[in-house]
């Protein structure tokens, strides 16, 4: 089956539903998609109308439906929240889970952020910059903040001296913005398919933040967009636009891109839901370790 990102950010346009198909009326043109094989659906234009039934069929068909504002950053996010038929039960495992077993989980997203960080460095600029050491040394829980410790050696290597990771600066910020929001998008949508709750974070916590869990899951990720905006910016410059192209380039990285598991190839989806399935397994005390990928 076909997962797919759509995003609608060029002009008006009309969504509607037959047949479990989302058809997207634009231009003078019709399209179909079946809700089932939507991953996200981004709308980005003031001018874009959909009805009760679309938000619903997309909902079902275990899709999320992301809105944005005027800069066309995203603002806010639909996820289902009947995926799974045994939620309750898993909801009850999640929030009993020990202090000393969310540790255990942040340290090893944590080494594999920073190790997938010290290799992107490593392919841009042939050095790591100590980062495959720093990850190593992580403990339960990273009490040094070697994360923070990484992430001031990553930044510069990867964007130059003058570069602050600022969500609201007008330059390359707001393609990681874009780019983490589909990651945050695509991990809370699996983490509620395995009957987990995105808002309990086992770091993040934050009593406005809907989906902690998914920020804690999506950091070994986060090099994969930063990456592809790194070489979008090689290419054009640090002001380059938001817009169409751009878009169109992160998203596509997203849904090309492939990774070692278990030894075969597998989708950024399939390792999500994979990754989703063991933070599960090592809630229920099945298994010590999560099922992470080489990035």
């Amino acid at each position: 089956m076909t997962e797919r990102i759509i995003d609608i950010s060029d002009g008006p346009a009309r969504l509607s539903v037959r047949y479990s198909q989302i058809i997207i009326e634009q231009d003078g043109e019709s399209h179909s998609v079946p809700s089932s094989e939507l991953v996200a659906l981004i709308v980005s234009h003031p001018a874009v109308t959909y009805t009760h039934a679309v938000l619903s069929s997309i909902c079902a068909g275990g899709g999320a439906f992301v809105l944005c504002d005027e800069k066309r950053l995203p603002t806010g996010m639909l996820l289902p929240i009947q995926a799974n038929y045994v939620q309750a039960e898993r909801l009850s495992v999640q929030t009993k889970a020990s202090l000393p077993k969310k540790k255990q989980i942040w340290k090893q997203l944590i080494q594999a952020k920073i190790s997938a960080q010290g290799r992107l460095l490593i392919t841009r600029n042939g050095k790591d910059m100590g980062l495959m050491q720093i990850a190593k040394r992580v403990r339960s829980g990273d009490p040094h903040n070697l994360e923070a410790q990484a992430s001031r050696r990553y930044w510069p290597a990867l964007f130059g001296r003058v570069f602050q990771r600022d969500p609201f600066r007008e330059d390359q910020n707001r393609l990681l913005n874009y780019g983490y929001a589909i990651l945050r998008a695509m991990t809370a949508r699996s983490i509620c398919a395995v009957g987990l709750h995105p808002s309990l974070g086992v770091h993040h916590h934050n009593r406005y933040d809907p989906f902690c869990l998914a920020e804690d899951v999506m950091e070994p990720f986060r090099p994969l967009i930063d990456g592809t905006v790194a070489g979008i910016v090689d290419e054009k410059g640090s002001n380059v636009p938001l817009n169409k192209e751009t878009k169109a380039h992160l998203i596509s990285a997203i849904v090309s891109k492939r990774f070692e598991l278990d030894e075969e190839e597998r989708s950024l989806f399939d390792v999500m839901a994979r990754v989703s399935s063991s933070l599960l397994a090592v809630f229920k005390g099945d298994r010590c370790k999560l099922l992470l990928p080489e990035l």
